[in-house]
């Protein structure tokens, strides 16, 4: 028997030349192919006969496979209700900017009432649930215990918001006076991915710090999932903040980080390698990420690993360098310019 000839690729598998075309290639020609060919059917009232036996099966899952439901929904926060009281904060930092709201002269002190007063019941009943999921998991609390620590902790919060919009205002000039692209203080607050991630931090960052768990990081992930910079809650950032970008900044949560510093997209601040437990678990609480000075560049790719990584005031870090080790003040970093080589490929028609 002669061995099968092997069929031409079509146009849009040129990609797939290392695959079996039969298995991965999905060309225009094969897919209507298979839709043509293929006569399966779901058997008559399969949702009356089978489906049911599918419910068993989820049943029985849920039962052996732990950790990933919580049927009761109680003493968790809810995401939906956290990003939006998220949205309505960016409502306030930035009124007429950002959110839904028609907000005047005329109206910005009921505006102001009216949602502040609204985020404080929601984000207080929010807050709660969120303490008590942590309560019981050590001890059962008396039922006031949580309700009035999380109306303190949001008290704190909104009260610490006309410091926060300052802090905000000096990252926004940042972002104006370090980028040469930058039109306007406008546009930098409605389009640019940095104003609301770190606007999300510098809101987190306060109920980190106050100890509330799960609703920082489900902030801090709700933007990152939108704008691709990842900033843990407990960082510690000074004024003047700018990414420049910012696709694939990492920013870990033991990390410091001074004022006056830029950063371009894809830096890492991140942790080397975790220290483990006799028991082979991974110990909290330890200083893991890198410390940066004041008025610091680091531009794109840069790697900066473990808390050996201290870097001095007015250093400049060129792209994709990799720092585990101190860098002293005043110093310019660069990795040597890599060797090109060009090869003239003939091209035949």
């Amino acid at each position: 028997m002669q061995p099968k000839s092997k069929q031409p690729r079509p146009k849009e598998c040129r990609e797939c030349e290392n695959h079996d075309l039969e298995t991965y290639c999905w060309s225009t020609e094969k897919l209507v192919d298979a839709l043509m060919k293929n006569n399966e059917v779901v058997e008559k009232n399969w949702v009356e006969t089978r489906l049911p036996n599918l419910v068993d099966a989820m049943m029985e899952n849920y039962r052996t496979i732990g950790g990933m439901d919580h049927l009761e929904g109680r003493d968790l926060p809810s995401k939906k209700v956290v990003i939006e009281v998220l949205e309505d904060l960016f409502t306030v930092l930035f009124p007429g900017y950002l959110g839904k709201a028609d907000i005047t002269k005329a109206n910005i002190k009921y505006f102001l009432g009216t949602t502040l007063t609204s985020i404080y019941d929601r984000l207080t009943e929010e807050v709660k649930k969120s303490l008590k999921y942590i309560c019981r998991k050590v001890r059962v609390c008396p039922e006031d215990v949580c309700q009035q620590r999380a109306q303190v902790v949001v008290k704190e919060l909104l009260e610490k918001l006309p410091e926060i919009r300052s802090l905000l205002s000096g990252d926004i000039q940042a972002a104006y006076d370090g980028d040469p692209a930058a039109v306007s203080n406008e546009e930098v607050i409605l389009s640019y991915p940095c104003v609301l991630a770190i606007t999300t931090y510098r809101i987190a960052h306060e109920l980190y710090l106050r100890g509330v768990p799960l609703i920082p990081r489900i902030m801090s992930e709700h933007v990152h999932s939108l704008t691709g910079i990842d900033i843990h809650p407990g960082a510690k950032i000074g004024k003047n903040f700018f990414i420049d970008h910012g696709t694939g900044v990492v920013i870990g949560e033991t990390t410091e980080i001074g004022d006056n510093v830029k950063l371009y997209q894809g830096v890492t601040l991140g942790a080397l390698s975790f220290p483990k437990d006799e028991k082979g678990r991974v110990i909290k609480g330890r200083k893991r990420h890198p410390t940066v000075g004041n008025n610091v560049v680091i531009y794109s790719g840069a790697t900066l690993l473990g808390p050996d990584a201290v870097i001095g005031d007015n250093v400049v870090i060129g792209g994709n360098v990799w720092i585990t080790g101190p860098v002293a003040s005043g110093t310019r970093i660069t990795i040597a310019k890599p060797e090109l080589k060009y090869k003239k490929e003939n091209h035949t028609t």
